[in-house]
């Protein structure tokens, strides 16, 4: 999922280091692990060394979300699998990664990510899916002939998403719910404002005791009728503020 992206990038990034250009890597020279050729490609065609080394955090972003992120369609896979297949996309390449991914969910491989992608791989178990592609990852990096110069970076890596990977999940948002003690207090407060409204309401103080009454009788009613009724208006925003008061002091506000 999108809102994913952000908490997927730094465990991505951590792996990445600073600033390198080892001969060794076929990579070539990298900065957060953005290479020369990919910062030409998104941010400056004529980009040189000196301009990689300086790149902005959000230059850093928008490479990852373009190049890698989007490129395997993260955004619509189920939270825990957009982050390893997007590491897995970083690592050795989007298409690699989609396709790995395709043959576990058991589709058409293709490197690219569409729907029946999607709709196979939301139907199965999250955890089986990122184990698995975590060891087809493995197995493949296993076969690379840099693997005695990078075979254990690559292998903390791979375990750091296996772990890792819960921890980008949704977090759902609780609903809320008033403490027991905030409740007690609301019903003590508010008893009599329902005591006196239900008054009026059950037809206690209805109207057919103004049958018979001469129209002073009726008028004078009609005054004490206003009054009381401004009166329960101000006690009910006294126990308004009551209440928010002992909330207020029961969570610990006040």
């Amino acid at each position: 999922m999108d809102r994913n992206f952000a908490r997927a990038l730094p465990l991505v990034l951590k792996h990445e280091g600073g600033w390198a250009d080892n001969p060794k890597d076929p990579g070539g020279a990298t900065m957060n692990g953005v290479t020369l050729a990919t910062f030409r490609r998104y941010v400056k065609a004529d980009a040189s060394k000196a301009d990689l080394r300086a790149i902005s955090d959000d230059q850093v972003a928008t490479v990852y979300y373009r190049h890698y992120w989007a490129a395997v369609n993260a955004q619509a896979l189920p939270s825990g699998i957009d982050y390893a297949v997007f590491d897995f996309a970083v690592n050795s390449g989007p298409a690699r990664a989609a396709k790995y991914l395709q043959s576990i969910a058991g589709v058409s491989v293709d490197g690219r990510v569409g729907p029946q992608t999607i709709e196979a791989v939301s139907a199965m178990d999250a955890a089986k899916v990122i184990n698995k592609l975590c060891d087809a990852r493995m197995s493949f990096l296993r076969k690379l002939k840099h693997w005695p110069t990078f075979g254990n970076g690559w292998t903390r890596r791979v375990d750091d998403v296996r772990r890792d990977s819960a921890d980008v999940k949704e977090v759902p948002v609780p609903k809320p719910v008033v403490p027991e003690q905030v409740e007690q207090e609301v019903r003590k407060k508010s008893g009599l404002w329902q005591w006196l409204t239900g008054l009026f309401g059950s037809g206690a103080l209805g109207l057919g005791w103004l049958t018979g009454m001469d129209w002073q009788a009726i008028l004078a009613g009609g005054v004490v009728l206003i009054v009381v009724l401004l009166v329960l208006v101000a006690l009910r925003s006294q126990i308004v503020a009551a209440v928010r008061e002992i909330k207020g002091a029961v969570e610990g506000r006040g």
